[in-house]
């Protein structure tokens, strides 16, 4: 599955109709959010993963939805279940974004 872009718009709406969903927030300065892209698309590929949505946020740009998951540094990283959040931490180990996943 593709990772989708999102922003406040459409935020709300995608974490409640999808059961599992972990959101990668970001922003354009950040290298270390570029560096961790290529993973978060591998993951997003991985049929482990397969019922999970893969979203990213950029933080700057959605307020709102940098809020629902108490973003406090980039890259951060949040589960949502059910529209819940269940996990966030901030991060640039593929290790830790796994657990979270599995955590689902």
């Amino acid at each position: 599955m593709a990772v989708e872009l999102k922003t406040d718009e459409d935020f709300k709406t995608t974490i409640t109709e999808n059961e599992k969903v972990v959101v990668k927030y970001y922003a354009d300065w950040c290298g270390s959010c570029r560096l961790f892209a290529p993973k978060f698309r591998r993951l997003s590929n991985d049929e482990r993963f397969s019922n999970v949505t893969f979203l990213d946020v950029n933080a700057e740009k959605s307020p709102e939805a940098r809020k629902l998951a108490g973003v406090t540094n980039l890259p951060f990283f949040a589960t949502f279940k059910s529209g819940e959040l269940v996990n966030g931490v901030a991060t640039s180990k593929e290790d830790a974004v796994v657990e979270m996943i599995n955590e689902l």
